[in-house]
């Protein structure tokens, strides 16, 4: 895996690190397939129980590269061509697709600024916690160009569709305070201890139940687009699956006892 992107393992959580910290973390091709090999690789992983998305440096992600960009497109209209655009049903979509549809916890440890497509690779994720110094932006009318990396789906369920047409069509920074405020952030902390807070979060997921926090993934995608009836169909399904899991029966067992689960994540 590209130097772009860091993956390792440790006890049944993934970290990711986007690492260009002298680009902003900014996405060239290189970074964007390693990214996307990292999310694929950790969803396929039954020894991944929780994935940890931060990035070095003092931005999480500014979304595209656009030095590399600008390249692509004279080249594309030399060639009278539009292969350009195709990243983001290359790279980009692949990539929101596995952190939203893995069937394990993702949290986004955002240290800095996360625009464009890294808003969306943080929204994308499923708890997020944020850097008091932290900022985000949706970019995208900026440089003349509509959302991407699942902004147009995650956005508006994030904070309401009326907020997320005014950020997309004004788009501004936001601060750590107003991203909490507003639902993008779930825990603020110093910058200095973001680090630190965010592994603990992601380790105490890695350590939890994982199919019923994989059944949590799933209800809340499925109910966003489906009526309550479905929903509750589907909520009967999961619950069904997540009561036959073993660590139902040691969370039950513990319940009883008065003592700490320790879940194996089946």
């Amino acid at each position: 895996m590209a130097d772009s992107v860091l993956y390792e393992v440790s006890d049944g959580l993934a970290t990711i690190t986007i690492n260009r910290p002298e680009a902003m973390n900014a996405m060239n091709t290189e970074a964007k397939v390693a990214l996307r090999e990292a999310a694929l690789a950790a969803a396929a992983d039954e020894a991944v129980r929780a994935v940890l998305l931060t990035a070095t440096g003092r931005a999480f992600c500014v979304g595209q590269d656009l030095k590399e960009h600008i390249g692509f497109l004279a080249a594309d209209r030399e060639a009278g061509t539009g292969q350009t655009m195709s990243t983001v049903r290359e790279h980009y979509n692949p990539i929101v697709r596995a952190l939203t549809g893995m069937q394990k916890p993702v949290v986004a440890g955002v240290n800095g600024v996360a625009a464009g497509a890294g808003l969306g690779f943080a929204l994308a994720a499923d708890y997020r916690v944020v850097a008091d110094t932290a900022k985000f932006n949706t970019s995208f009318a900026g440089v003349a160009l509509t959302a991407d990396s699942g902004v147009s789906w995650t956005l508006p369920r994030a904070i309401g569709p009326g907020r997320a047409a005014d950020l997309l069509l004004f788009p501004r920074n936001i601060d750590a305070r107003e991203a909490y405020d507003l639902g993008i952030a779930n825990k603020i902390v110093p910058a200095a201890d973001l680090a630190a807070e965010a592994a603990q979060v992601a380790r105490a997921l890695a350590e939890g139940p994982t199919l019923a926090y994989a059944a949590l993934k799933e209800s809340l995608a499925y109910a966003a687009g489906h009526s309550l009836d479905e929903a509750l169909d589907k909520e009967d399904e999961l619950q069904t699956r997540a009561g036959a899991s073993e660590d139902h029966t040691i969370a039950v067992q513990a319940f009883i006892a008065k003592e700490k689960p320790k879940y194996l994540g089946r």
